[in-house]
């Protein structure tokens, strides 16, 4: 989760001379980013270095990060024409940077490759709210206000996230992860009515690729046994139990997860204990991929999460599944 990032010196050392698009966009420092922590940390798959919002521009939504405020749309969705001024996107020539960068690191790796992409409700928030929002009352008013809108602009970012994951499943990445960071401000009614259609479409339209599909969201324990209807993996945050959560939705599908994030700052008995946890809620089952409830945090210390890296490792070689 959000491997590399400012709490690597590698990367803030890169961060000084190049902006965080510029990354995104240039596949060899793109390759770089994706390789750092890989050979520090010693993880067992890598996450391609891109940012959730990099769809949006090919669409016709443009955006720039905000020194202390994060991503900013200069031409937030407000109106049904906006909407319908929304461009298709071919993924090999509008994004083809980052398939590039794919291409370029299945030639690196040693570990699998993971690609990613954001979710609709979460790229529509972004764009109809024009930024991180607390409420997201513009996008709900929008949902409850004019559903056909929500659902065409929905539609559209579905195509073109499936597109783009089928882009990068093409160029070389072996295994998907959906995020959908904000949907759990979201009732399950809400989610089911007005997400789950969309999130759908795009992981179904991935099924015959023959990858694992990570469906992640933070704040979901309401909505979780909706959003493992299409995924070969359900991430879950720190908020809730792993034994019993995955009990409820089916030894059959895989889970991520799920350790707290700030536990990483904690001293590294208290960090590993809370680590134990977590794999004895999993009880050695096979289909469970320990990592964190969300991204690391910029403020913590690198040998931290190396340490417990290798912590997981060892105990993971010491368990035996359940009979």
């Amino acid at each position: 989760m959000r491997q590399a990032g400012r709490y690597m010196a590698e990367y803030r050392a890169i961060r000084k001379d190049h902006p965080i698009l510029e990354i995104c966009r240039t596949p060899e420092l793109a390759v770089q980013v994706t390789l750092q922590p890989i050979e520090r940390l010693g993880v067992d798959a890598a996450i391609l270095f891109s940012d959730l919002l990099i769809p949006l521009e090919p669409l016709g939504i443009g955006f720039d990060f905000v020194q202390g405020e994060g991503p900013r749309i200069d031409n937030p969705i407000r109106s049904t024409a906006d909407i319908d001024a929304l461009r298709p996107v071919v993924p090999q020539d509008d994004l083809s940077f980052t398939l590039e960068t794919i291409r370029l690191l299945r030639k690196e790796l040693d570990v699998p490759l993971i690609g990613f992409a954001g979710a609709p409700f979460t790229l529509a928030s972004y764009a109809i709210e024009g930024g991180p929002s607390k409420n997201y009352e513009h996008t709900k008013a929008l949902m409850y206000e004019d559903p056909a809108s929500w659902h065409r602009l929905a539609e559209k970012l579905s195509v073109c996230v499936r597109d783009y994951l089928l882009a990068q499943v093409e160029a070389g990445a072996q295994a998907i992860q959906l995020f959908d960071s904000w949907v759990g401000v979201l009732s399950p009614g809400d989610y089911r009515e007005f997400v789950l259609p969309h999130t759908r479409r795009i992981l179904d339209g991935l099924l015959e690729c023959g990858v694992p599909r990570i469906h992640f969201g933070t704040g979901t324990a309401g909505i979780l046994s909706s959003m493992r209807e299409s995924a070969d993996v359900v991430g879950l945050d720190w908020r809730v139990d792993l034994g019993p959560t995955w009990e409820a939705l089916g030894h059959d599908v895989a889970v991520q997860g799920n350790l707290d994030p700030l536990a990483l700052l904690a001293p590294r008995d208290v960090l590993f204990a809370k680590a134990d946890a977590v794999l004895a809620e999993a009880a050695g089952r096979p289909g469970h991929i320990f990592n964190l409830g969300h991204g690391i945090l910029p403020q913590t210390n690198v040998d931290q999460v190396a340490a417990l890296v290798e912590h997981v490792h060892l105990a993971s070689s010491r368990a035996s599944p359940p009979p």
